[in-house]
């Protein structure tokens, strides 16, 4: 097979992933991460490019689009008034620490321990969307203080970095849980996924230039063409997602989605040990 046809394959199911992580972030109010990480995985893998380094390869392609999708998502939201700039502000600190220590500590584990890591936690999350409910609201919010505040979003940005996905997954039922809307839970986390990118991304550029069986094409730890593909792709297909999630029944879908998640995540495992 010719670099050319490879190149020419790889730009396909590049596409494909990114418009369909699009539908699935806007029918399910889910980051495209969540979908991004185990695809380019298997992706690669197929492809020949399986290594050592391989997973840090696809949380830290993942990140990169997260910073474009959810500075997006966050201007959307603060337009409906649904993003708390007040709980912005006080956990911005521990979420950023946490995304900088979940950076630091990525990039010395090895693929399989990463695998691994998404494949426990992703059926967590999946346990969460399939059986975890919106909490209804109060009008007084009973978001924790200090200590627990610094070391809920720490966890919350070094988790989210280890698995490559934005602040939503564990923003979300922490957020709700302190008495936040659902709206207002999922728009403040859009800001989550911002603060957990940005700094992530930026240290997922600068490592990883020695290494010689990465993906071509690739910006540190970051492959440009995954990157530029799913970003396009999700343009046009998350507000197709959106559209959808109001005509089809959204709380189905998360459930058969959490299935596929939890098959996903498995099969994850299954990989990290060697099966």
């Amino acid at each position: 097979m010719t670099d050319l046809t490879l190149y020419l394959q790889l730009g396909a199911v590049l596409i494909a992933t990114g418009f369909v992580a699009g539908i699935i972030a806007g029918l399910l109010g889910l980051g495209g991460g969540i979908v991004l990480v185990p695809a380019f995985y298997f992706l690669f893998s197929a492809m020949g490019y399986e290594s050592a380094h391989l997973m840090q390869v696809c949380v830290a392609t993942s990140l990169a689009t997260i910073v474009v999708t959810s500075l997006r998502s966050v201007q959307s939201h603060r337009k409906r008034g649904t993003v708390d700039m007040d709980i912005l502000r006080t956990w911005a600190p521990g979420i950023v620490l946490g995304a900088v220590i979940g950076t630091l500590v990525a990039t010395r584990l090895s693929s399989h321990v990463l695998l691994a890591i998404f494949g426990m936690l992703g059926m967590l999350v999946s346990a969460q969307m399939a059986f975890g409910g919106p909490k209804e609201a109060t009008e007084d919010h009973r978001l924790p203080g200090e200590p627990l505040r610094s070391a809920l979003s720490s966890g919350i940005g070094f988790l989210s970095v280890l698995m490559g996905i934005g602040g939503g997954s564990f923003g979300v039922p922490v957020l709700t849980l302190s008495g936040l809307s659902m709206h207002r839970a999922v728009g403040t986390a859009a800001g989550f996924g911002l603060l957990i990118a940005l700094p992530s991304t930026i240290s997922f550029a600068l490592h990883g230039w020695e290494l010689t069986d990465k993906p071509p094409f690739s910006l540190g730890l970051i492959n440009l063409p995954a990157f530029a593909a799913t970003i396009a792709m999700t343009l046009i297909s998350t507000p197709l997602g959106v559209a959808l999630a109001h005509k089809l029944p959204a709380k189905k879908l998360k459930r058969l989605f959490a299935v596929f998640l939890f098959l996903t995540a498995a099969r994850m495992l299954m990989k990290a040990f060697g099966s």
